[in-house]
């Protein structure tokens, strides 16, 4: 179900998966929540309002400042996690063991190779303690310029 026209281009929908970043000093206060409904916001209905699975456990500072004649909106980040290609490791063996799948993109510095990697989610990836074990890593290509990564998820 995705979100109806009027939530300014909201386009996230009933079932996926998003994260609210820590407003604190302790980046663990960072939540991961699936999305259980959408509508709009009464007051204002250009603006998207979620239901989520469960309650927050931590605060999210949201407010206007004004210092001077400088005026900060500060706010939790909210990302979309869920992409319709994942990658992923062994659900029951990469977290307990920290050893996860990972993309290694490699050939002889000449630049000749060329790798894009576009919207895809990537969970249980990577590899701890292990130098080069990044979910996704380019090795020893050169400046990869023609290469991209964007637009994905890695948790």
């Amino acid at each position: 179900m995705q979100a109806q026209a009027g939530t300014s281009g909201f386009d996230w929908a009933v079932g996926e998966e998003i994260v609210i970043a820590s407003t604190s000093y302790d980046h663990n206060e960072a939540e991961t929540r699936f999305i259980t409904a959408i509508g709009t916001d009464s007051a204002d209905t250009t603006k998207p309002k979620l239901t989520l699975d469960s309650p927050l456990v931590f605060k999210h500072y949201a407010a206007t400042e004004t210092y001077g004649t400088d005026t900060i909106d500060m706010r939790a980040e909210v990302g979309l996690l869920t992409r319709n290609v994942k990658y992923q490791g062994d659900p029951e063996t990469s977290p307990k063991n920290k050893y996860g799948a990972h993309i290694m993109i490699h050939y002889p510095e000449d630049e000749s190779c060329i790798g894009r990697i576009l919207y895809t989610e990537f969970f249980n990836v990577g590899q701890a303690f292990k130098l080069g074990r990044y979910p996704i890593h380019f090795h020893v290509i050169g400046t990869v310029a023609k290469s991209i990564v964007k637009g994905n998820a890695i948790h």
